[in-house]
């Protein structure tokens, strides 16, 4: 058997990184997980070869020894506040290669006014959309929306740098009904001089289409519907579904085309918002997605794409992936938050279009554990260690709070 060059992985707290570590373990990838503790869900994997406590100061500082140590041929990251560290830095460090997008893609991404500039020249259909900047008459663009709209931040990791300067929480998106509720959550940022992108309503389901992207062209795809989010009016996505590739062909040559118009490489999610007639984008998530385990378990192997690719030099069309039709997959601590919010707080939920049929909710949440179409995004019977230390970190906390 082949000897593999091992991985490293930089997040061990989350279902990606877990999924991460699982998909390259089961190729036979020696797979080494740095977490801010080795406590993380993915150090109780049986992927999972070694676990580190991640070191204090930059990555530059403690990086190549690491690499050294371990021996590894590839590097992934989760979040995107390490991406942009590790973009700064060379594509290899000796024989490992960095598996992170380039410094100017990357930015481009993270800057949902730029990548909605570059889907509409892509031909791609964007919301319209309002950046307020300091010094704009905003009483007048607010008497001219149409209401109602969503505020989110158009570049979250600068947006949550600077509000957390002053206090202030980030939100991931605000739903606003009227000019006088827009115009209040504008005052609210008024101090920190920089405002949420105002975009209008689109209705419709979450369609996420990911893609592998490699010289300017796809050589994995994979797509999901949203079935459910947290929070409900949209978020991480709870409950999704693998839809068949045969769906939506066109806008994922779309999906493609923007990518190569970013000059993308390695993996990427378009996400969309579909009423049936019109796909609206939202974002390109520029990092493995919260909905990874799904097309894992469909087969679809993103971080194995990108270190065959990169490790073996293997240079073919890539994985054929044929999910399963209909299988989906859930994550169950957010999904149970999701029925806790729809039952006893539905007025808690902001956007105004979502509908609440109580008894329909409660009863597929029961069923669902029922239908041998679902998977989990952190239990699986081939590696239960994980759920176990994720229930057991539920039951401390819960026990904490008690106590309190």
């Amino acid at each position: 058997m082949t000897h593999l060059a091992g991985a490293i992985i930089l997040g061990l707290d989350s279902a990606i990184g877990l999924t991460i570590m699982r998909e390259l373990g089961q190729h036979g990838v020696p797979v080494h997980g740095v977490g801010r503790s080795t406590s993380g869900v993915a150090a109780a994997s049986r992927y999972c070869t070694t676990a580190f406590e991640r070191p204090d100061g930059p990555i530059a500082a403690w990086l190549p020894d690491l690499i050294a140590r371990t021996g590894a041929g590839a590097l992934f990251a989760t979040s995107e506040t390490d991406l942009l560290e590790l973009a700064g830095l060379p594509p290899r460090i000796g024989d490992c290669h960095l598996l992170v997008p380039r410094m100017e893609p990357l930015q481009k991404v993270l800057d949902k006014n730029r990548t909605l500039a570059a889907a509409a020249e892509a031909g791609l259909r964007v919301p319209h959309s309002w950046q307020p900047v300091a010094g704009e008459d905003f009483a007048e663009r607010i008497a001219a929306l149409r209401y109602p709209v969503v505020a989110k931040w158009a570049h979250p990791p600068e947006a949550m740098r600077r509000l957390g300067a002053h206090g202030l929480e980030w939100i991931k998106a605000d739903y606003v009904r009227s000019a006088g509720e827009l115009a209040r959550l504008l005052g609210r940022y008024r101090p920190v001089g920089c405002w949420p992108l105002i975009q209008e309503y689109c209705g419709g389901w979450g369609l996420g289409q990911m893609l592998h992207m490699a010289d300017g062209r796809a050589t994995l795809r994979f797509q999901h519907r949203r079935l459910h989010e947290w929070p409900p009016e949209g978020g991480v996505s709870t409950l999704c579904r693998a839809e068949p590739p045969e769906r939506h062909a066109a806008q994922m040559a779309l999906s493609e085309k923007l990518l190569r118009a970013l000059d993308w490489q390695g993996p990427a999610m378009v996400e969309y918002r579909h009423d049936g007639t019109h796909y609206w984008l939202m974002e390109v998530n520029g990092r493995f997605w919260g909905s990874l385990p799904l097309a894992w378990h469909c087969g679809a192997h993103f971080a194995w794409e990108g270190y065959r690719r990169a490790v073996l030099g293997e240079r073919d069309s890539g994985q054929a992936a044929s999910p399963y039709r209909g299988l989906r997959a859930r994550y169950m601590v957010p999904e149970t938050k999701r029925l806790a919010r729809l039952l006893l707080a539905p007025r808690r939920i902001g956007d105004p279009f979502f509908r609440v049929h109580r008894v329909r909710e409660a009863a597929g949440y029961i069923l669902a554990f029922f239908d041998p179409r679902t998977r989990y995004y952190i239990l699986t019977l081939s590696d239960p260690r994980p759920w176990m230390r994720d229930m057991a970190q539920i039951f401390r906390k819960a026990v904490r709070r008690e106590k309190c």
